[in-house]
């Protein structure tokens, strides 16, 4: 279940700031993809890749190129030049000061779309409750549900609900906020975020 309060109100310094152009909201959201994104290929070098220690073929008289190994880089099978070695690091920095203002910039852009509902969602623990909240809400596509403090009850209740995120309000960022079609925010969660993105230590 879920109780509406429309009298709180959003604070226009975070949710009505003005957007000139996406440059650095294009920037924050590839700085969270690049920042989850692990160096998982991996490629086998020419002494790396197993077989080809006999020559292929003696080396004159043949008329063909000479080759000492069936691994050498220009042979199927053999070994791959400048391949990913699984440590390439693809991080974007980004500064805190820009990070706060792209997640304004975001708020302010979802807000202007009517898609943030300030409202405090509670469960006892029963994923039936929230997936009703939602459905009266009509809210049938990605949701992101931002509170003050992930609570094991919330947990529970959203960890098996495909379509819905759950995020602490100081852990906000541009990837979840762009991505949600709706934006439930608690309303302690209002102040918290104001806070925070306005000069916040957290």
């Amino acid at each position: 279940m879920a109780e509406t309060t429309p009298k709180t109100t959003l604070p226009k310094s975070t949710f009505a700031v003005e957007v000139e152009n996406h440059e650095l909201l294009k920037l924050a959201y590839d700085s969270y993809l690049a920042n989850n994104r692990g160096a998982n290929a991996t490629t086998l070098q020419r002494g790396e890749v197993r077989g080809g220690g006999k020559k292929p073929w003696k080396q004159k008289g043949t008329g063909r190129a000479r080759f000492g190994s069936s691994r050498n880089p220009i042979w199927r099978g053999g070994g791959i030049v400048f391949g990913p070695r699984g440590n390439e690091n693809y991080t974007k920095k980004l500064s805190t000061t820009s990070k706060r203002v792209a997640v304004k910039q975001a708020l302010s852009l979802a807000n202007k779309a009517k898609k943030i509902v300030v409202a405090d969602v509670k469960t006892t623990g029963k994923t039936a409750e929230v997936a009703k909240y939602l459905a009266d809400s009509k809210f049938t596509r990605k949701t992101l549900i931002v509170v003050d403090e992930k609570t094991p009850e919330l947990l529970r209740a959203t960890s098996n609900l495909q379509n819905v995120a759950l995020v602490r309000s100081t852990y906000l960022n541009v990837y979840h906020i762009l991505n949600a079609d709706h934006i439930v925010i608690a309303p302690a969660a209002v102040a918290t975020i104001d806070s925070w993105l306005n000069g916040g230590t957290k």
